[in-house]
């Protein structure tokens, strides 16, 4: 088959909150082709209960949120970035507005938006639409795409690589690589589509799929920094993985998440017998950082012999259970729970990536060309751990610098793209060793890289994942690629980049948990830890020495 390659100016990879707010801001000044490898809106976006974090209210400040953000990302987060976080925040709320988000209502509130509170923050400033304010979000943001004559939206294409080349930096200093576009293979025909662009924006969201339990959707398999670091960029503080402390656990209900808004309403963590814990953990109890309640639970949980705790939703009130959470409820009751008669059972699951594709404040990688935003970027935001319903705001904020830097970009047209070699004319490949080394490997990662760690199973899980790595390897160049495939391959590298950072950081901080090293170490480890394939371990102070 003839290789099929299409140019345009814009290329963004994901369709969620970040890819689709990207696209229209460059929209009016070139061509855009949005790459989604399932249908338009599945995105981890599509399943974000909580809301967005904005300071809206009289009885809150901007000095107020930052403070909250820094103070979950326990020494980490870059002051920079989240003060301009936290200032661009309520104008892209109301331009969200304009385009048709309809957010929950309280017309006695001077803002006139209904304000929601969740753990983490000292102030209500949860702007949502009742609890499921992301598929609200990527409703209104795609009905804008659609309309727009300069976007081609391509669904059911799946990123393989970044299309790269070497670029000579300056005399004596060796070539760095430039993005000119990606390799996708579309998951209908086979065939691999080459996309040229003179701008590429990731946004392909987080990496849950890497781990066994997870609320994220299957969707979720860590495509962007896999692609990203092959390519050559940076990436750093993958060792941060939240697990969010509230996954119903119940065998029908797949990876269905119970907001942390719902204990900001005044639902109640307990053990089986009703005993509440969380006051022995945290000063803040119900309302404590994510990363403490998920450690919490997990030491209930052991110190029990108990597969869950129980979340208690009766202080709520059974008529404010059916208003301010509609989805959450009708999903407890289609399964046999009435949350405002009896408590429900929980425990936590991977939930979101606080490190990522490392970017500057406008969404430049370290690769000239290459884009990020949204959760698959690591901004200097989140620090060790996220303030929740921080996330659908740096996607926002991030999106529209990125844009604004990639339409002030003076680049030439790309080169001559040779296409990729690989796919229709392999071998094809056995689902049943694709499912067994998946699970396999998302086993191994709860098992040893979860909530709690110690260096001896860092250790081992090291050496178990280069194996299996080696092996998927091998697959990748003999057989045939397809969309499990390529998965795979991608959660194989994330994983090993997980325990690598994971290895390195002699500490516990935020929501890197280390048994064998339980205090934080400002003195060694109040830094980042930054892997690039040509740089291994990169030892750097802060985001803010980088030089992009």
């Amino acid at each position: 088959m003839v290789p099929t390659t299409r140019k345009t100016d814009f290329l963004v990879l994901g369709s969620g909150i970040a890819g689709l707010t990207f696209a229209l801001k460059v929209a009016d000044r070139g061509t855009v082709t949005i790459v989604t490898k399932k249908e338009d809106y599945e995105s981890t976006t599509n399943y974000a209960q909580g809301g967005v974090a904005c300071v809206l209210s009289q009885e809150d400040t901007y000095g107020l949120h930052v403070r909250d953000t820094l103070r979950c990302g326990v020494g980490l987060g870059n002051r920079k970035a989240v003060e301009m976080l936290v200032r661009e925040g309520p104008r892209l709320v109301r331009e969200l507005v304009d385009l048709g988000v309809k957010f929950s209502r309280d017309e006695q509130a001077p803002s006139g938006f209904a304000l929601g509170i969740e753990g983490g923050h000292s102030a209500r400033r949860i702007v949502h639409s009742d609890d499921l304010t992301g598929r609200e979000i990527e409703r209104a943001l795609l009905a804008a795409v659609m309309r727009h004559p300069a976007i081609a939206l391509v669904e059911d294409h799946i990123g393989v690589e970044l299309v790269v080349e070497r670029s000579r930096v300056r005399a004596g200093r060796g070539t760095r690589p430039v993005c000119w576009g990606a390799h996708a293979l579309n998951t209908k025909t086979g065939r691999i589509v080459t996309f040229a662009a003179r701008n590429t924006l990731l946004a392909t969201g987080g990496c849950g799929k890497v781990y066994l339990y997870t609320s994220n959707p299957d969707i979720a398999t860590g495509d962007g920094i896999a692609m990203a670091y092959r390519a050559g960029a940076a990436v750093a503080n993958l060792e941060f993985v939240q697990f969010h402390p509230t996954c119903l656990f119940h065998p029908e209900a797949k990876s269905f998440l119970i907001s942390e808004a719902v204990r900001g309403e005044g639902a109640v963590l307990t053990t089986n017998d009703g005993s509440a814990f969380l006051e022995k953990y945290h000063k803040r109890a119900s309302l404590a950082p994510r990363d403490v309640v998920a450690r919490a639970i997990d030491r209930e949980m052991k110190r029990r012999g108990d597969l869950h705790v129980m979340l208690d939703m009766r202080p709520i009130g059974k008529s404010r259970i059916e208003k301010r959470f509609p989805n959450i409820h009708k999903k407890l009751v289609s399964l046999g729970f009435d949350p405002a008669r009896e408590p429900v059972p929980v425990v936590p699951a991977a939930h979101y990536m606080c490190g990522g594709v490392v970017t500057d404040l406008e969404g430049r990688t370290t690769v000239p060309g290459l884009y990020a935003c949204g959760e698959v970027a690591c901004t200097g935001v989140h620090g060790a751990n996220r303030l929740a319903s921080n996330s659908l705001l740096e996607a926002l904020v991030f999106a529209e610098r990125a844009a604004n830097s990639a339409l002030g970009r003076q680049t030439d047209k790309p080169p001559h793209v040779a296409p990729l070699e690989a796919g229709e004319s392999r071998t094809p490949f056995e689902s049943v060793s694709v499912k067994h080394d998946w699970q396999a490997l998302r086993k191994l990662m709860w098992d040893y890289v979860g909530i709690m760690r110690r260096d001896e199973r860092l250790q081992i899980a090291s050496r178990r994942a280069a194996v299996m790595r080696e092996t998927i390897e091998d697959y990748y160049m003999r057989f045939a690629l397809d969309s499990d495939l390529i998965e795979l391959r991608n959660i194989g590298l994330v994983a090993e980049l997980i325990i690598r950072c994971a290895l390195q950081r002699k500490e516990s901080r935020g929501l890197h948990y280390n048994l064998d090293h339980p205090r934080r170490d400002d003195r060694k480890w109040k830094r980042d830890t930054v892997l690039s394939k040509d740089g291994g371990f990169a030892r750097r102070a802060s985001f803010r020495a980088w030089n992009l």
